[in-house]
């Protein structure tokens, strides 16, 4: 890669602030004085609001902001993710039997209690709806951003075609909108960028997308790996708390990395390690 790739977690410079999602507002003013919902025998509690998953602070110089890993001070915590790759050129592929999901990755980390973010493509989710849906609506997961087609948003980022700069922000809410459609619930204003590949020209045109890039501090060297011993062993010798690790939920790309999670999970347990999502990373990054 001969483009500049800026990497800095702006976490340590700038304060984390709550993004209000889809469906928030002015809170409501106080009406006339009623009955209290004890003397309303038929009323059901209210449920309780969830809160905004956290972000971070805009960037300077209005560049959107980097979050690489979480704070040691919150202890033992890692967070998996999982980039499920697919461009739209490779529906093809799909249709004649390519797998570009990973069922049986999913279903271990269920089985294991494993909470995880899900780095996703809108091309995905429009190719998977139902696992998109699935993966959407369980409380162990949540869905972050990857573009919708896993276009480079920098020139030179490993062969990929790029997504001209004006696009940008209009690529990243196509692919919101494709989660959307499939029934996903549990999204978070998080971007991973294609290829990990980023410059400042970069993070200005994300602005108006409201979204902060999460990188990552271990790379697992899963993708195209077979030895998922090779890439257990590079997960383990890399965590230390706080990290935030990169994998892939792609069977074809990464076919060795449900098995390397058969045996990092316990290990890292075994270590004292407790497995979060971004979200819990990134607000325990606030309060250390």
């Amino acid at each position: 890669m001969t483009s500049f790739v800026r990497k800095v977690t702006f976490w340590a410079l700038a304060p984390l602030l709550p993004l209000c999602l889809a469906g928030c507002g002015d809170a409501a003013a106080p009406g006339p004085a009623g009955p209290t919902a004890a003397a309303r025998p038929n009323s059901a509690p209210a449920a309780p609001v969830p809160a905004a998953p956290p972000v971070l602070a805009p960037g300077p110089g209005g560049l959107t902001p980097v979050f690489t890993r979480g704070s040691a001070a919150g202890g033992k915590t890692v967070a998996l993710t999982f980039d499920a790759d697919m461009t739209a050129d490779q529906g093809p592929r799909a249709a004649n039997g390519e797998r570009f999901d990973n069922p049986e990755l999913i279903a271990t980390l269920r089985r294991l209690k494993v909470d995880a973010t899900v780095f996703m493509t809108g091309r995905w989710a429009e190719e998977y709806p139902d696992q998109a849906k699935a993966i959407g609506t369980d409380p162990r997961f949540e869905i972050a951003n990857h573009s919708y087609s896993h276009h480079a948003f920098t020139g030179d980022c490993y062969g990929l075609p790029r997504v001209d700069g004006e696009r940008m922000a209009a690529d990243v809410r196509r692919a919101f909108d494709a989660f959307k459609a499939a029934g996903a619930r549990n999204t978070v204003p998080y971007f991973r960028f294609p290829g990990g590949c980023y410059d400042d020209a970069a993070l200005r045109a994300l602005g108006p997308a409201k979204v902060t890039a999460v990188q990552w501090d271990v790379v697992s060297g899963d993708a195209f790996a077979t030895d998922a011993d090779a890439v257990a062993e590079q997960v383990l010798d890399g965590v230390k708390p706080g990290s935030l690790v990169v994998m892939h939920c792609t069977r074809s790309a990464a076919p060795a990395t449900e098995r390397a999670i058969r045996r990092i999970v316990p290990e890292l347990r075994a270590r004292g390690y407790r497995f979060v999502k971004v979200s819990e990373l990134m607000a325990g990054a606030r309060r250390g």
